[in-house]
């Protein structure tokens, strides 16, 4: 017997927006959020923020959480008696917030390190060593709120960050554009971490944002033509410090892949790990077995997009 209904409201996340950076207005608005998922159960309701997208060649959609961390605001539900005929969709993916999942059977999709201030800190010799050269060199650094950050500070930032992104051969979704970045600074306890070089040019730099108890090192990039001072080591550790003043564990992310040289980066200053959940839905099995047919999906989702 079903125990939940699902639908589709078409307000662009509104439903699900609140104070936290990852479901708030400037956020949502963004990353093009299209609708809110509501899920009704005699335990109350669930809301998540969606982008609904067309599933190429056909006449179906599916549809994704925005990027980050924006999970659902309620619960625990088991998906398994969730009925999701009203919402016209083939598959949801949810990026889940970090802690335990509203929705049970979660995926552990991948393994974040966090830099909490409630362990002794951690951080390598090595590293020490490189933050303090940087700044006998004349490094300097600087934590600006975001909407407080200037037109210089966001275009040095944008710079380093897609030449970062082109470094990394990044997918193409992954160069956000001016306008993106402008929207998300309006968004409160929000800030831009920069490394400037003794000739000025920003060197590196990372956004950073509190959203549901964690101070978030979201976006970042370092300059190619600094790479040999790893400015980034001198930015982290800015903002390990500034997790620390704010009483919140800084969530560094993960890797690109497990065990990578960016996970690596991130071991030197995390003194813990968090697993970072998502749920696959499956709303409609025949439409999905049908689109995902012949395809060797090695555990993407959903896979007919593999």
């Amino acid at each position: 017997m079903t125990a939940a209904q699902a639908e589709l409201i078409p307000d662009r996340g509104e439903a699900a927006s609140d104070e936290e950076f990852f479901r708030s207005h400037p956020f949502l608005e963004a990353e093009g959020a299209t609708h809110t998922l509501l899920i009704e159960s005699d335990q109350g309701q669930l809301l998540a923020p969606l982008v609904v997208r067309d599933i190429p060649g056909t006449d179906q959609r599916d549809a994704v959480s925005p990027y980050g961390y924006p999970g659902l605001v309620g619960g625990p539900l088991d998906p398994a008696g969730i009925d999701f005929s009203g919402t016209g969709l083939v598959s949801v993916f949810i990026r889940h917030r970090l802690g335990p999942s509203p929705l049970t059977d979660a995926t552990e999709r991948n393994v974040v390190q966090i830099a909490d201030p409630d362990l002794p800190p951690k951080s390598r010799p090595s590293d020490r060593r490189q933050v303090r050269r940087n700044l006998e060199e004349g490094y300097e650094l600087e934590l600006v709120p975001g909407v407080e950050t200037n037109a210089e500070q966001r275009a040095g930032f944008l710079v380093a960050y897609e030449q970062t992104m082109r470094r990394t051969q990044a997918a193409e979704h992954y160069f956000f554009g001016a306008a993106y970045f402008d929207r998300i600074f309006e968004a409160g306890r929000t800030w831009l971490a920069l490394a400037t070089a003794p000739d000025g040019e920003v060197a590196a730099a990372s956004i950073a944002a509190v959203s549901d108890g964690y101070l978030h090192y979201y976006l970042s990039g370092s300059r190619d033509s600094h790479l040999r001072s790893a400015p980034m080591k001198n930015v982290v550790t800015l903002l390990v410090e500034h997790s620390r003043e704010l009483g919140l564990p800084l969530n560094l992310g993960g890797g690109i892949s497990a065990g990578d040289a960016l996970e690596e980066f991130k071991r030197g200053f995390a003194n813990r790990q968090q697993a970072w959940l998502t749920s696959e839905l499956i709303c409609d099995e025949e439409k999905y077995a049908e689109l995902s047919a012949g395809r060797e999906a090695a555990g993407f989702f959903p896979a007919y997009r593999a």
